[in-house]
């Protein structure tokens, strides 16, 4: 849904190319014979050329499907004649893909303009597969790791900062146990408000990598936000105190002790936070976060159905195999570490990341 929801974002704002003279314009749009650009088989746009200048204009229209790395997958021309002050619509039904995404560039060439128009679209969203299946005992892994959190007194603490307090806002510092008897810290805020019986919907804010989350006092009248610093990071550094570098492969060798273990536990054991205070609702929780804090959101609604809303932006160990060699961080770190330590593989390592994919974290309700 959150490739979806970004596809729908950039497909939607589809707009013209311009270029002016002085009798007249010619002008360009691109429209998707879908809302969203995300099609069932062969996609299919429409390609418009608006042509106000006093000349005919003559040449091709064009497009290019690629990957989303850039392999060249079809391509079409087709010669055309634009008379002046008139207008010409162009279909391409661009052949049947494999589920996936895909960019296409739609070209104009003719006698007073050139231009292209790039915009990407999706195919079959939901039929996409890793190609590295689940380990055989992952939900029994996760299970034993919420069972083990369960076992931890969460000693739920929540101490007023009235000096943080804003006009509109109360600011409280929260703080509970979490797996390995790990103290997590964070913030709520709360809108100010003379209706005792009020409850209010929740933003749980997650980190990104190595990020000191503080409150967030803004104006929204009907949200409670819970800013959460796990373990390793900002207010709730101890036990756990990496250099930058180090948090990302903390423990890597042995998959029962990896940080990100702990860290999407603290992340559940906030969520018991929520459900244990009588002025938020239960049933109304969003989960969001950017980089780390991304990833976050999407292993927290892929394994504690309590969340209601999930908002991701650019997680980072997403389809862990397909990275390495394709981006830079986290893999980077990850491989130079693997390379200091004798005895360990990447395959081994990459067989421990396999519990910690955010692909198959992903929602399955």
């Amino acid at each position: 849904m959150i490739f979806c929801f970004l596809l729908a974002v950039v497909c939607n704002a589809f707009a013209g190319n311009l270029q002016v003279k002085a009798d007249g314009e010619v002008s360009t749009e691109v429209v998707a014979h879908d809302r969203n650009a995300i099609f069932n088989g062969s996609a299919y746009f429409t390609f418009s050329v608006k042509n106000t200048l006093g000349a005919d204009q003559s040449g091709s229209v064009s497009y290019l499907v690629t990957t989303e790395t850039g392999s060249k997958l079809f391509t079409k021309s087709i010669n055309v004649k634009i008379d002046r002050n008139s207008s010409a619509d162009y279909d391409f039904h661009i052949p049947d893909l494999k589920p996936g995404f895909y960019k296409v560039n739609f070209m104009i060439n003719v006698s007073d303009y050139d231009d292209t128009t790039r915009r990407a679209f999706g195919i079959e969203p939901e039929k996409i597969m890793s190609a590295y299946a689940r380990p055989a005992d992952f939900d029994q892994f996760w299970q034993n790791a919420k069972d083990e959190l369960a076992k931890v007194k969460p000693n739920f603490k929540i101490t007023p900062m009235p000096k943080m307090n804003t006009e509109n806002r109360d600011v409280y510092q929260i703080e509970m146990q979490s797996l390995d008897n790990y103290t997590i810290r964070g913030w709520l805020t709360i809108p100010k408000t003379t209706d005792k019986k009020r409850k209010f919907a929740v933003l749980l804010g997650l980190p990104g990598y190595q990020v000191d989350l503080d409150p967030i006092v803004g104006l929204d009248e009907d949200l409670a936000i819970i800013t959460l610093n796990t373990r390793g990071q900002g207010t709730s550094r101890g036990p756990i105190n990496t250099r930058r570098d180090e948090f990302i492969f903390y423990h890597i060798a042995d998959k029962e002790k990896y940080v990100m273990r702990g860290v999407i536990m603290d992340c559940i054991r906030c969520v018991d936070f929520i459900y244990a205070q009588p002025n938020l609702q239960h049933d109304n929780i969003l989960a969001s976060g950017g980089s780390m804090g991304g990833y976050l959101a999407i292993a927290l609604a892929g394994l504690d159905n309590r969340i209601n809303l999930c908002s991701s932006q650019n997680p980072i160990l997403c389809d862990i195999r397909n990275l390495v060699g394709e981006v830079e961080w986290p893999m980077s770190s990850i491989t130079k570490f693997v390379a200091t330590q004798p005895g360990m593989t990447m395959d081994k390592v990459l067989s421990n990341l396999d519990y910690y994919d955010g692909k198959k974290l992903r929602c399955k309700y």
